[in-house]
């Protein structure tokens, strides 16, 4: 589990994907491994009744936090992900660059 301020996000190792349960919802982030080092985000998804309360940045946030604490790069292949990436140019350091 990782805990950023009041946010409880788990990570899901069996099918790949972080959770965060928000008032009975679940908010996944979905990714595979590129290599043991790397993270490819693939899938974002908040429901409904959470949409336009920043549940999803949160969570890619949460996401983010996670990979630098474990010395992980990412590859954002989630459009979310992508357009998060855009407002917050700060996480970019965490982005692997292409070879």
């Amino acid at each position: 589990m990782h805990k950023m301020k009041d946010v409880r996000i788990e990570n899901n190792t069996e099918i790949q994907r972080f959770e965060w349960s928000v008032e009975g919802h679940l908010a996944i982030l979905e990714y595979r491994w590129g290599d043991k080092q790397t993270l490819v985000l693939t899938h974002t998804e908040v429901p409904e009744s959470l949409e336009g309360r920043g549940i999803g940045s949160k969570l890619v946030e949460g996401v983010f936090d996670y990979a630098e604490q474990h010395n992980l790069k990412v590859v954002p292949r989630c459009g979310f992900v992508i357009d998060f990436l855009e407002r917050h140019p700060e996480w970019n350091r965490l982005v692997k660059k292409a070879e």
